[in-house]
């Protein structure tokens, strides 16, 4: 039973970058449609990036560890779910950022 518990729990928190191509809507305004910026180098590039962190990230905002007001703000309403589905939709994006691994 426990085992049960815990996959399902797995295939629950895995993220669907389908859907986190709708719930990006609000986040395109400062990073872009695709995750890649609009311009101004104040807001960070999303896509590409490891999901794992972003996800880090944006739990770290919504409980108050991570201080932004401007992401706070965002991240408070989003469930696990809802920051699993955005960080697989933008670690899934084509980066326009490079690293040493692309040289």
């Amino acid at each position: 039973l426990a085992l049960g518990l815990l996959l399902a729990a797995n295939v629950h928190a895995a993220g669907s970058a389908a859907a986190g191509a709708e719930k990006s809507k609000p986040c395109q305004a400062c990073h872009g449609a695709d995750g890649n910026g609009v311009g101004n180098p104040i807001y960070p590039i999303l896509a590409g990036q490891y999901p794992d962190y972003m996800a880090q990230a944006l739990k770290s905002y919504r409980s108050g560890e991570r201080v932004n007001v401007i992401m706070q703000g965002m991240a408070a309403p989003l469930s696990d779910q809802d920051i699993a589905d955005l960080t697989a939709y933008f670690g899934s994006q084509k980066s326009k950022l490079t690293d040493l691994a692309q040289r």
